[in-house]
């Protein structure tokens, strides 16, 4: 079990369980999920780059990414539908909290000039979406073998009903927030 899994059930759920007053245990807010999502829009023009952001998807995540196909085709873009243009992984259990560890202690703190997440990636149902514009910010990547810098989305979904209350879960944890 990692360890950020052990903090949550010792620090975290106690100390939220006591901010929210909350009646029973199974109230207090948890993470769900996790969604990393690289959307490649020139994959249309050059196919192999489907093959890179698998493999190295893969290795940030330490799980087999899936292809996700175009669902209709837009002549204005050029793409067909059923041709892929991302790829996918879900996160749960401790892939899940081992990747969090990762992105909050090592990938978030290398990214230049960061002054900490936008309170405004929450969606009003207590899940939080952050972009990041360079996935080399991840240690477990071989430099030498990127051959372009990709962005990603990687949606953190929880069962707080409120986006207080998943700001609160996600701080506890150690989410580098804005003041």
């Amino acid at each position: 079990m990692g360890w950020l899994k052990d903090y949550y059930l010792k620090e975290v759920k106690p100390r939220l369980l006591k901010k929210f007053n909350y009646k029973n245990i199974f109230e207090v807010p948890k993470v769900e999920k996790i969604c990393v999502n690289m959307g490649l829009g020139e994959a249309v023009s050059n196919p192999k780059i489907i093959d890179q952001a698998l493999l190295e998807l893969a290795q940030i995540t330490g799980q087999r990414p899936k292809i996700c196909k175009a669902r209709k085709s837009i002549a204005g873009f050029k793409l067909r539908k059923g041709v892929p243009i991302g790829v996918a992984v879900t996160l749960r259990r401790n892939r899940m909290y081992d990747f969090l560890a990762r992105l909050i202690h090592v990938a978030l703190p290398r990214i230049k000039d960061f002054k900490g997440l936008p309170r405004e990636g929450f969606d009003g149902r207590g899940n939080y979406t952050l972009g990041i514009k360079d996935h080399t910010i991840f240690p477990e990547l071989d430099l030498g073998k990127i051959e372009k810098i990709k962005g990603m989305s990687i949606t953190i979904v929880t069962t707080a009903k409120t986006d207080e209350e998943a700001y609160e879960l996600l701080k506890e944890l150690g989410m580098p927030f804005r003041r």
